[in-house]
């Protein structure tokens, strides 16, 4: 039956509804004693309240489909008109009818309701029924739901009333005794965590959805590692800011995945003031081509800059982020812009021509092993390409100025993590030294990033391996690609002058546990190959230097650190072998690395 020959129907219903209470109450209440003239009464009371209630309900939209039947509000919407309409019809029959009898007219509209709900629940029996036969009879993916809830009734009325669903729910698991028991139309409470796996076996459930969207991470590691250990599918939800509108669709369900293994609480943008500094902008990003940068512009997009100017050195890059962004790649308007930020001259006329109000700077060079080769190309972009960009935005009167490091600038001892501190000291002397707000913001490893280890993973995974970890206890922090550009937007909004913001990243992740969650996710039988710890590489990152003192932001997940500044005449003055940070060793040969590799 379609959509709207079903909310006729139950409109007919409800209109029978008024005759068949305005009757039985004449039965009951006068025991069939009414004269002609008063039955005649009792008729055309009926059929205008009929036809009164069906044009309010269908203009109510409680035939509109604009709410469930059966829901609260649709039930509150039927009670108010259906309570109206007997008031209006009832007063109207008793003060200018003399033979319509009052009882009918006071009592008809209760029993009205009465019988509408009536009618309702039975055919809301009836339809689990169908759907619990339906159900039955196709064959749904057996699932337990961890957490009865609201997300997990949510998630059980999803896949119960969804025809299309590929999950049959056989029970729910909560730790909160209250609930013990408790049941549902689409399933009932079975037991809490101790009883997960026994009742998992007991009822043929191959996955486990846990239907709590703010369960930490440290929540979802054990829990995962107890049902991998026992073969079984772990299925999460995401974080409740990224459910459409505020429902839950079946796409938004996914598989337990490595960036659940962050360790701790995903960080939450405060659109509002974002949106005070950014909108009606003018926007630059450097490097704007990168994964950081690239995302950072689609965020910011989506806040209505007066201008948005995208510039990189990589003209493929560029198309990339034009065709992301406007759908359409041809790289013929002036926000696209080709330039090296080692070339002031060209720096600048792209500030002089733009005037930007907001500086986003995440061009740089950041793969550690191959500026240990290089030390000077480090240094030309990202010491002298950031002075650069901090001189042209001072020139044109920047307001806020956000400069993006890393974790390795903090105690560094690569090439990477010193030319990063530099950049931190300089940003820090121009906020001292001139107008507008300038900081930069800190954070660990971004998975997904472009050379990050979840690609080089995949890839060696893809290839039939060896997947090769340079240690096997080397630990690093990380973050999602979103995570880092909400980070570095908000940034903007709550750091202060000369600041150097820094993520509460958690705990950090074990690279080798990475690589085998990586390889049992991906099915394959690939070796884990232990190659050594590169020149200048540590074994594990700290998110603070052991001489700074991190004290809280405006935000809860956001500390902030003081870095001395370097004035630029200083801060360039380094000859050649200081640049070069440290002595460093060529990095190992390809043929040495697999003649030491060591198989895990």
């Amino acid at each position: 039956m379609e959509r709207m020959d079903v909310y006729l129907t139950l409109s007919i219903i409800d209109a029978l509804c008024w005759f068949g209470a305005s009757f039985a109450l004449a039965v009951f209440r006068y025991d069939f004693d009414l004269n002609a003239v008063q039955w005649s009464t009792i008729v055309l009371y009926s059929v205008i309240a009929a036809a009164l209630h069906m044009l309010s309900g269908w203009m109510t939209g409680v035939y509109g489909g604009s709410n469930r039947v059966g829901s609260f509000v649709e039930a509150s919407t039927l009670g108010t008109v259906t309570l109206a309409v007997g008031f209006l019809v009832g007063m109207a029959f008793i003060i200018g009818v003399p033979s319509f009898p009052r009882g009918v007219g006071f009592l008809s509209p209760l029993m009205t309701l009465l019988l509408m709900m009536a009618a309702r629940f039975a055919a809301r029996a009836v339809a689990i029924q169908l759907v619990q036969r339906s159900k039955a009879a196709r064959q749904g993916e057996r699932i337990l739901l961890y957490g009865a809830g609201n997300a997990g009734h949510q998630v059980g009325s999803l896949f119960f009333e969804d025809p299309d669903s590929p999950y049959h729910v056989v029970g729910l698991i909560d730790d909160d005794p209250r609930k013990r028991q408790r049941k549902y139309e689409f399933g009932r409470v079975v037991g809490n965590r101790e009883h997960l796996v026994s009742q998992a076996r007991v009822l043929n459930a191959s996955a486990v959805l846990v239907a709590m969207p703010t369960a930490s991470a440290d929540f979802l590691k054990a829990l995962s590692a107890e049902l991998e250990a026992a073969n079984i599918r772990m299925l999460v939800l995401p974080p409740l800011r990224e459910w459409s509108g505020g429902e839950l669709g079946l796409g938004d369900i996914r598989e337990f995945n490595v960036t659940e293994l962050l360790g701790r609480t995903p960080i939450t943008t405060d659109l509002d003031a974002i949106a005070d500094y950014v909108r009606g902008k003018v926007v630059m990003i450097t490097g704007a081509g990168g994964s950081i940068g690239s995302e950072i512009a689609r965020q910011v997009h989506q806040f209505g800059p007066k201008e948005l100017v995208c510039l990189d050195r990589d003209e493929s890059a560029l198309h990339s982020v034009q065709l992301a962004l406007y759908g359409r790649g041809l790289l013929d308007t002036p926000d696209m812009v080709l330039c090296d930020i080692r070339d002031k001259s060209a720096l600048k006329k792209v500030f002089d021509d733009h005037v930007p109000q907001v500086v986003f700077h995440a061009g740089a060079l950041k793969h550690l092993p191959l500026l240990e080769q290089y030390p000077e190309e480090g240094w030309k972009t990202n010491v002298h390409g950031t002075l650069n960009v901090l001189e042209c935005a001072a020139a044109v009167g920047v307001d806020t100025f956000v400069n993006i490091s890393t974790d390795k600038a903090a105690d560094p001892t690569s090439v990477l993590g010193k030319t990063k501190r530099r950049a931190e000291e300089l940003t820090a002397w121009f906020a001292g030294n001139c107008n507008g707000n300038y900081l930069s913001v800190r954070f660990g490893n971004v998975l997904g990033s472009r050379g990050s280890v979840l690609h080089t993973f995949t890839q060696q995974i893809d290839q039939g391996g060896p997947v090769t970890v340079v240690h096997p206890d080397i630990t690093r922090y990380f973050m999602t690609i979103p995570e880092a550009c909400q980070l570095v937007i908000q940034a903007g909004a709550i750091g202060g002058r000369g600041q150097v913001l820094v993520l509460n990243m958690g705990e950090p992740v074990r690279i080798l546990d990475l690589a085998r969650r990586l390889i049992r996710d991906s099915g394959k039988d690939v070796e884990v190959r232990i190659t050594g710890l590169r020149e200048g590489e540590k074994l594990h990152e700290a998110l603070f230097s052991t001489a700074e003192e991190s004290a809280p932001s405006a935000h809860p997940l956001i500390s902030s650190v003081h870095v001395a500044p370097r004035e630029p005449g200083d801060a360039m003055a380094a000859t050649a072998p200081e640049r070069n940070v440290y002595h460093f060793r060529p990095a190992k040969s390809a043929r040495h690395l697999r003649a030491h590799g060591t198989q895990v």
